[in-house]
């Protein structure tokens, strides 16, 4: 898919930017030469359709072109190197994430208080993608942006930033049992054993090889190197499948006790109140 125009910077520690696509959608749009490594834009891919590939809510992901007239015709087109010095951004493919909200947007935020999560639409998700961050051994936090309709009381979470799966750029699991997890409890709380993570679990479980290759086959070579340790990578994912409940457990028993409702019988009542949201934040992608 071909960059067509440059929009504008956008927070986060990749110093994306936010670009209108040739297919008329716009996209966030991180570089080769970002500063988290070049590996991250393998990472954003895979992990993004691993996520939509068992059902859940991310933005569409593709690799982006951006031609070097269109860098060297836009002035904000840099990353900032560090000590003042400032590079242009690299040309070529780079990893595109559908902008969440699109061309007109409803209300789209970054950050629901406490008491507004629970009356999330796909509030049982946020186990779902544990699986996926668990499976992953993503390093980072859990990020998500929450989005709805003009007309819509109610938020829908969009799980995004996907960079950190497989420990950023080094390819391995150092897991921990506090890596990749949403940084409030109350995404959680409603858990109460095994059926919570399902279908997801089960889908992550029993993912063919071949839905794995199919994925690590579209992503660019120029983003990750040495075409054995893409396959490598893959390998180790397909043993991990059966490990994702035990690395949950290890998350379940820490001293954070994310679960408190675990082995309750019965169904876990949400708060009904919902109050509004005033205004919207930006995206940190």
């Amino acid at each position: 898919m071909q960059a067509v125009q440059a929009i504008r910077r956008m927070r986060g520690g990749a110093q994306s930017q936010l670009m209108l696509g040739a297919d008329g959608n716009l996209w966030v749009v991180k570089f080769r030469n970002n500063p988290q490594g070049e590996r991250v834009l393998a990472n954003e891919l895979i992990a993004t359709r691993m996520a939509e590939a068992v059902g859940l809510t991310v933005p569409l992901s593709d690799a982006v072109d951006v031609s070097g007239w269109l860098i060297r015709n836009s002035p904000e087109m840099w990353v900032d190197a560090g000590r003042g010095e400032r590079t242009a951004c690299s040309e070529g493919l780079a990893f595109g994430s559908q902008f969440v909200g699109g061309l007109m947007p409803g209300q789209v935020v970054d950050y629901l208080p406490e008491e507004l999560l629970p009356e999330l639409r796909n509030l049982s998700e946020f186990a779902g993608m544990l699986c996926i961050d668990k499976w992953t051994g993503n390093s980072n936090g859990r990020q998500a942006v929450f989005t709805r309709k003009p007309r819509e009381r109610k938020y829908r979470a969009v799980f995004i930033d996907q960079g950190y799966c497989f420990h950023a750029t080094e390819w391995k699991f150092p897991d921990s049992p506090l890596r990749g997890v949403y940084m409030r409890n109350c995404v959680y709380e409603w858990v109460t054993g095994w059926d919570s993570f399902e279908p997801w679990i089960t889908r992550v479980e029993e993912m063919q090889a071949e839905t794995l290759w199919a994925i690590a086959e579209v992503v660019p070579p120029e983003w990750y190197g040495d075409p054995s340790e893409l396959e490598s990578l893959m390998e180790a994912m397909l043993k991990r499948r059966s490990r994702v409940r035990e690395l949950i457990t290890s998350f379940r028993e820490s001293s954070r006790n994310p679960f408190p409702n675990w082995g309750k019988v019965g169904r876990i009542v949400v708060p009904g109140a919902f109050a509004e949201v005033e205004a919207a934040s930006k995206f940190v992608m």
